[in-house]
C-alpha cells in the first residue's frame, strides 16, 4: 500500500489497584473492584500487542468501560453525581508533553483518557495494516474504517465527556480542544488518502481525484493551522508531517486538474497546472527532509523514500512532458503566467467520522451492588496522607519499521 502516516506515542498511565479496603463492603462490590483491575490491565496490554485486531480491542474496551461507567453514571437515572466518581485518583501522560503526567481524582478523566488511547490505537492499527506489502481489499477497507472510527471517538470525547470534567484541561494537553480537533481532522484526511488511492486505481474521473486531493490538502492545512498555536517544542515534527502532506496533495490536485484541462483541449492551462504541481512536489520533498531531521514525539521515517512519494514525482514529470509535447505539436497555446485557482468540491468520497458510543453499564452493577460501597468507611486522612508517587512509565510500543513497499496499489 502506498501510504505512510505519522504517529505520536500512546498515553501512559500509572497502575490503578482499585483496592478500596473497607469501602467495598460486600462480595459483589469487591468483585467489581477486582474486575476493574484486571480488565484495565488487559486493555493496556492490548494497546501495544501487534496481534490485537479490532474485535479483540472491542471486547476488551467493552469489558472495562462497562464497569467503569458504574463509577460515573447514575443507576437511577438522576442528575446527581455518582458517589463513586471521585473515589480514585488517575494519572496519565500526554502524547506530546513527554513523561510529566496529569492527575485527577475523577472517573470521567479516566474514561476520557482511556478513550483517547483507544482512538490512538485505531490510528496505529490502521497504520500497521497500511504498511503491509500485499494489502488485500478487505484490509484496505479496514484501514479506512479504523481511521473513521478513531475520528468518531475523538469527536465523542470532545462533545460528550471532556466538558464534564471538574478540573479544566491545561493548555496543550491531549484533552484540550485544539489537540482533539487536530487528531480528529488528521484521521479524516488520512482516510481520504485511502479513498484517493482507490479512485486512482479504478481510474475514476480525473476531476473527482483532483477534488478529493484538494479537499485532503485542505484538511491537512486545517490541522497545521490548529497546531500552530501550540508550543512548537512539542509539535514541530507533527507540523512537518501535516505541511508535507498538504503540499503533497496539492501537487496531486494540480496534477490531476492538469489532466482534466488537457482532456478539455486546454493544453496551455494544463501545462501551468502541472508546473504548479511540480512546485508543490518540490516543497513536499524539502519538507520530507525537515521531517526526518526534526526532533520530537512521533515516528521516525524517511517519507521521501516511500513509493507513495516517488510515484507522484514520476507521474507529475511524465504528465508535464506529455502536455509540453502535445502543445508543441497540436495546440500551440500560451501558458498562463498565473496558476489556475482550484475551486474544487468533491461530490463523492468525503470522509465523516463514524458515530461512537461507550458500551452500556455492566449488568454487574445494581442498586444493591452500588450500595455495597460504603464511603463512610474511607480513612479520614486518606486525601492528606502522603503516598509514594507511582511512576508513570512510557508505554512499550512495538518498533514497527516500514516494510519494503512493493508499489502495489490497494485493491
Amino acid at each position: 500500500m502506498t501510504h505512510w502516516f505519522h504517529r505520536n506515542p500512546l498515553k501512559a498511565t500509572a497502575p490503578v489497584s482499585f483496592n478500596f479496603y473497607g469501602v467495598a463492603s460486600t462480595q459483589a462490590a469487591s468483585k467489581i473492584c477486582s474486575d476493574l483491575r484486571t480488565t484495565r490491565a488487559r486493555l493496556l496490554e492490548l494497546f501495544t500487542d501487534v496481534t490485537c485486531n479490532h474485535e479483540m480491542m472491542k471486547n476488551a474496551t467493552d469489558a472495562y468501560f462497562s464497569l467503569l461507567l458504574g463509577f460515573i453514571n447514575s443507576l437511577d437515572g438522576g442528575t446527581q453525581d455518582n458517589k463513586l466518581r471521585y473515589i480514585q485518583n488517575f494519572k496519565w501522560t500526554d502524547t506530546l508533553q513527554g513523561t510529566a503526567p496529569s492527575a485527577q481524582q475523577d472517573a470521567v478523566f479516566e474514561l476520557a483518557s482511556m478513550g483517547f488511547n483507544l482512538a490512538l490505537w485505531y490510528t496505529k492499527y490502521a497504520s500497521r495494516l497500511a504498511g503491509k506489502e500485499d494489502i488485500t481489499e478487505e484490509e484496505a477497507k479496514e484501514v479506512h474504517r479504523s481511521l473513521k472510527v478513531a475520528a468518531g471517538i475523538f469527536q465523542h470525547l470532545k462533545e460528550s465527556h471532556i466538558p464534564k470534567l471538574i478540573t479544566p484541561v491545561e493548555k496543550g494537553r491531549d484533552l484540550e480542544t485544539r489537540v482533539i480537533d487536530a487528531y480528529t481532522v488528521q484521521c479524516q484526511a488520512e482516510a481520504q488518502e485511502v479513498t484517493i488511492a482507490r479512485a486512482i486505481e479504478l481510474k475514476h474521473n480525473t476531476g473527482l481525484i483532483a477534488a478529493l486531493a484538494y479537499e485532503t490538502a485542505n484538511y491537512y492545512q486545517k490541522v497545521d493551522h490548529t497546531l500552530s498555536s501550540l508550543d512548537p517544542v512539542y509539535i514541530g515534527k507533527w507540523r512537518s508531517y501535516t505541511q508535507l502532506k498538504m503540499c503533497f496533495y496539492m501537487a496531486y490536485s494540480y496534477c490531476y486538474h492538469g489532466q482534466t484541462l488537457l482532456s478539455a483541449d486546454k493544453c496551455g492551462e494544463a501545462i501551468r497546472s502541472l508546473q504548479e504541481s511540480e512546485k508543490f512536489y518540490g516543497k513536499a520533498e524539502a519538507l520530507c527532509k525537515d521531517y526526518g531531521q526534526t526532533k520530537g514525539p512521533g515516528t521516525t521515517a524517511k517519507p521521501s523514500g516511500h513509493v507513495f512519494f516517488r510515484k507522484l514525482g514520476t507521474l507529475v514529470r511524465n504528465t508535464l512532458e506529455k502536455c509540453l509535447r502535445e502543445n508543441g505539436f497540436i495546440y500551440f497555446q500560451k501558458v498562463p503566467p498565473e496558476a489556475p485557482q482550484l475551486e474544487l468540491k468533491a461530490s463523492y468520497g468525503l470522509v465523516e467520522p463514524v458515530t461512537f458510543e461507550f458500551p452500556a453499564m455492566s449488568s454487574q452493577w445494581s442498586p444493591e451492588t452500588h450500595a455495597g460501597f460504603d464511603l463512610t468507611k474511607r480513612p479520614k486522612d486518606d486525601s492528606a496522607k502522603a503516598k509514594k508517587e507511582e511512576e508513570v512509565k512510557p508505554m512499550k510500543e512495538p518498533d514497527i519499521k516500514p516494510q519494503k513497499d512493493s508499489g502495489c496499489q490497494i485493491s
